[in-house]
């Protein structure tokens, strides 16, 4: 395939991606935060950890100011813990989608498509993504971790995110 058609069929893939995005600006430290500079869409990031088996949503009166970026968190005791030791509660990549980072481009993270592994919390896109992720999370983990850190700082989502990492 000629350079100039594989760049269109990379960007036609990506298009779904990018129509459904919302188009935020990373905070410090590569946060994505859809909308009011608040990350992993207002949910309590603990609660993946400590809850009844699915994540709950945060509230504003229960607040966390990390890497530029506002967590919300159900109760004190949950914000306290993350306040104390935020990356163990941080999802991984930002909270961007696990699979896009694998593939080599940022996409948002859906906080209802995810998985803890390792004792890491993982997001992906949606529900569909989030399938092709657990047919090799393993290999998408290892691709993921060098491929993020190639992203610019200081760069904003574009709703297509970047090739090429």
């Amino acid at each position: 395939m000629k350079p100039a058609r594989l760049l269109l069929a990379l960007a036609a893939l990506a298009a779904p991606l990018g129509l459904a995005a919302p188009v935020p600006a990373l905070a410090d430290g590569g946060i994505y935060a859809a909308s009011a500079n608040v990350a992993v869409g207002g949910y309590d990031t603990v609660s993946y950890f400590r809850g009844q088996g699915k994540p709950v949503k945060g509230s504003a009166q229960f607040k966390v100011s990390w890497k530029g970026t506002e967590w919300r968190f159900a109760s004190a005791e949950n914000a306290a813990a993350f306040k104390a030791n935020p990356a163990a509660y941080a999802p991984q990549y930002g909270g961007h989608c696990a699979w896009a980072i694998a593939q080599g481009y940022l996409a948002p993270g859906d906080p209802t498509a995810y998985d803890i592994v390792g004792g890491k919390l993982y997001l992906n896109y949606d529900q569909g993504i989030r399938a092709k992720w657990r047919k090799d999370i393993s290999g998408f983990i290892a691709k993921g971790g060098p491929n993020w850190a190639k992203i610019p700082a200081g760069k904003t989502y574009t709703g297509s995110g970047w090739f090429g990492l």
